[in-house]
Parts: structure tokens; C-alpha cells; sequence
């Protein structure tokens, strides 16, 4: 059943360890707050990468999908959902967007075609069934079927994290690929000398367990059901601004 995510699994059991300082534990004063205050809460973890692993599970188990992906921004979510799909040709998004998205289809290697399109929330890009979801965030969000769908939590967004964004799919194929991906092609399950530690060729996009924690801290403080934060309305026409409408075929 879609939703139905598996348990955090710890991975407090495995030789290695998270440590985020070359001399050791970083001293409580450094620290920021919020994992601490996922502990105080009732919230349990061992390793501070169990967080993103809690932050992924609640993420899914809200939006009705099966898995969600963390990554540090919907920009760095939407190029990877295009590198794994390994989009090319021409690509329809609506000419009123944010400005992001015609450069991430262009680095991804496929062409911007701008369009006349009313939205709210989230639109697709093209027949991809990639799907930008940067103004939604609300109970059940996810679309379904086979779609990669791309949330932003930039301070702007309904769930203000600061920076940092999620794939949500339901297929444990994309999923597993998506998490090698976005964390330079690391299997975290493995320890760091394991020759068989990068499954693949990667990117830097992964979201801290620091920023995972404050998300699942607003997630706790929102309610269920919210409405879209923007619509093509709040965009200008990108088809105006040269740099933009240069890399489009229909400037």
C-alpha cells in the first residue's frame, strides 16, 4: 500500500560511524540544536544519519508515497530526476517559473521549450513524469504512478527548512539509484574503505542530518492540510529575460 513506509532501521549495529569533526565528537557548544531536540521529544536515534533516514519515512508515510529521497535543494532534485530518466530533446515547462529550472534542464542535457501554462502548486515538465512540486505541501501531495516528484523546503516554502528539497517515488529501483546519486555515489550501508562503497558516479546533494531534523520538527508543527504557496502568477515571464530564453529553442 502506497504510504506504508519500511521501519528506521539504526545503523548503530554497523562498524562504522558518522563523525562530523576530523578531531573527534564536535563539542556540544558547536552543535546545532535540533537533533538534540528530536531526542527530548521522543524521537531516537544513534548515528545522526539515522535522521534523514526518519525525516525520508515521515516525508513518505505524509505524501501517500512509498519512499522519499532528501537532497539539498528542489533545483539539485529536479537535475537528478532528469540524469537518472536520462532526459534529451525538447522539454515543455511553463515561460512563468522560477528561473532554475530552464538552467537545470539545459545542465541536464535536454532543451527548454517555454509555454503559456497556468499552475498551482506543481505542474510537470513535459511527458518526463518528472514533476515540480516546489509550492506544494500538503497531506497525500503525491501524484502517483510512476512520477518523480520534486518538493522544495526553501524559507519561502510551506515547510521553511531553509535549503533542501525531496524525490518522492514509488519505485524502490529509482529510489535506491536517487539516494547513490544524490550522495556522490556512496552506499552508506557500506563502511567508507569497502572497495564496493561508490556504486555509481554521483553528485554533492544530500541534506544533512542538522537540516533533516529541523524539517521533521516543523513537519510536527504544521497542519495537515495546507494550500499551494504559488502559482505561475508570482513569476515572471522567463522568456524576457535573454540569459534565460537563450538556452530555449523557441526564443
Amino acid at each position: 500500500m502506497r504510504g506504508e513506509v519500511q521501519e528506521h532501521k539504526s545503523r548503530s549495529d554497523m562498524s562504522h560511524h558518522y563523525n562530523p569533526w576530523p578531531l573527534g565528537s564536535l563539542p556540544p557548544r558547536m552543535q546545532r540544536p535540533e537533533p538534540q531536540t528530536l531526542l527530548e521529544k521522543g524521537y531516537s536515534w544513534d548515528d545522526p544519519r539515522d535522521i534523514v533516514d526518519l525525516f525520508e519515512n515521515k516525508l513518505a508515510k505524509y505524501s501517500n508515497s512509498k519512499f522519499a529521497v532528501l537532497t539539498d535543494s528542489c533545483s539539485n532534485a529536479l537535475f537528478l530526476s532528469m540524469k537518472l530518466r536520462e532526459v534529451s530533446g525538447s522539454i515543455k515547462i511553463p515561460a512563468q517559473t522560477y528561473v532554475s529550472l530552464p538552467m537545470q534542464i539545459h545542465h541536464a542535457g535536454a532543451t527548454p521549450i517555454f509555454e503559456n501554462k497556468e499552475w498551482s502548486g506543481l505542474y510537470q515538465l513535459g511527458d518526463t513524469g518528472i514533476w515540480d512540486s516546489a509550492a506544494r505541501f500538503t497531506k497525500d501531495m503525491f501524484v502517483g504512478g510512476s512520477a518523480l516528484q520534486c518538493l522544495s523546503f526553501q524559507i519561502k516554502k510551506r515547510l521553511p527548512i531553509g535549503r533542501g528539497g525531496a524525490i518522492l517515488t514509488d519505485d524502490p529501483v529509482e529510489y535506491e539509484k536517487l539516494k547513490y546519486m544524490s550522495y556522490d555515489g556512496r552506499d552508506l550501508k557500506l563502511p567508507y574503505a569497502s572497495d564496493k562503497h561508490v556504486k555509481t558516479l554521483g553528485w554533492h546533494c544530500y541534506m544533512t542530518p542538522e537540516d533533516a531534523a529541523r524539517g521533521i520538527l516543523l513537519m510536527d508543527m504544521l497542519p495537515e492540510t495546507n494550500p499551494d504557496t504559488m502559482t505561475q502568477a508570482h513569476y515572471p515571464d522567463l522568456r524576457s529575460w535573454p540569459t534565460v530564453s537563450a538556452l530555449s529553442s523557441n526564443n
